[in-house]
């Protein structure tokens, strides 16, 4: 949770409905279909190495091949230290990767550079799904591809997502959130349901859950979105059990940043959810 805590203050300063029962497309998409991971120094692994694995165990029935041709891009094609300190070389950099069919975009550890944006706008007019997962959200948002759309992202920066982005229906609850070309994850291994669901939607349950089982994956979140029901609810802050009203992370109150507000004492996990407060009171007040 500690690298979490770090992401939302870096988010905080930077500033459509769930599918119904998924079936396979009627006409078997061209294989294989192509993935873009997009990367940046301090992405979450867990956010892209999760629907990476999922992608790569999946097999189609009477093809011939992979179902999926994988690929990392990020800026620059040169080595980039993820988060736990493991050390990734992109295959490509924005200006010489292919177009995708789909691309996915996991939690970046700090505001998205410009050069992330606009290759995101660009290939999403011809990608056939863009998802994020986790805070990953908030580049997709930045980029303008949530617009009055229902999304989802870790239930820590659902307050934030929504303040940040009026324009972005946030959903509380969800494990993910399809909604046609995109699709948003909450947190961390919400990832790995998305992806199942996507092949759910591409290939059929079958397949789906011949993978999920080549996985050994029990979780069940990709067939219910709305497993996320422990998070549809802000948790309550309490005296023994103080609260951030940004990411409704638990605070020491002996250590924690404070301020009144019309009133009221608050105590913040960090300056960057005390600068967003400030910025936006009503948006966080219980």
């Amino acid at each position: 949770m500690q690298r979490l805590h770090a992401l939302i203050p870096a988010l905080c300063l930077a500033t459509a409905a769930i599918a119904a029962e998924p079936t396979a497309t009627q006409q078997r998409p061209k294989l294989p279909v192509s993935v873009a991971f997009v990367l940046a120094a301090g992405a979450e692994v867990v956010d892209f190495a999760g629907p990476w694995g999922v992608f790569q165990y999946v097999d189609v029935p009477g093809s011939s091949g992979p179902a999926y041709k994988l690929f990392t891009v990020a800026e620059v094609k040169q080595p980039l230290k993820v988060s736990g300190g493991l050390t990734v070389l992109p295959d490509f950099s924005f200006g010489n990767a292919p177009m995708p069919d789909v691309v996915v975009v996991p939690a970046l550890g700090a505001a998205p550079s410009p050069a992330v944006l606009a290759w995101l706008k660009k290939v999403s007019a011809h990608t056939e799904l863009t998802m994020s997962v986790c805070t990953g959200a908030f580049v997709l948002a930045a980029a303008g591809l949530l617009d009055g759309k229902q999304v989802t992202t870790h239930h820590s920066a659902l307050g934030m997502l929504a303040s940040s982005y009026p324009a972005v229906d946030v959903k509380r609850g969800a494990r993910f959130v399809d909604s046609g070309r995109v699709a948003t994850a909450g947190g961390l291994t919400s990832g790995i349901d998305l992806a199942l669901h996507v092949v759910d939607r591409t290939f059929g349950r079958t397949v789906a859950e011949a993978t999920a089982t080549q996985l050994e994956y029990q979780g069940l979140g990709w067939k219910d979105p709305a497993s996320n029901a422990a998070f549809a609810t802000r948790p309550v802050s309490t005296a023994e059990k103080p609260l951030c009203p940004v990411c409704d992370m638990e605070v020491d109150p002996k250590r924690a940043l404070t301020l009144d507000h019309e009133g009221q004492h608050h105590l913040f996990c960090s300056e960057g959810c005390r600068k967003a407060f400030q910025k936006d009171p009503k948006s966080f007040v219980r």
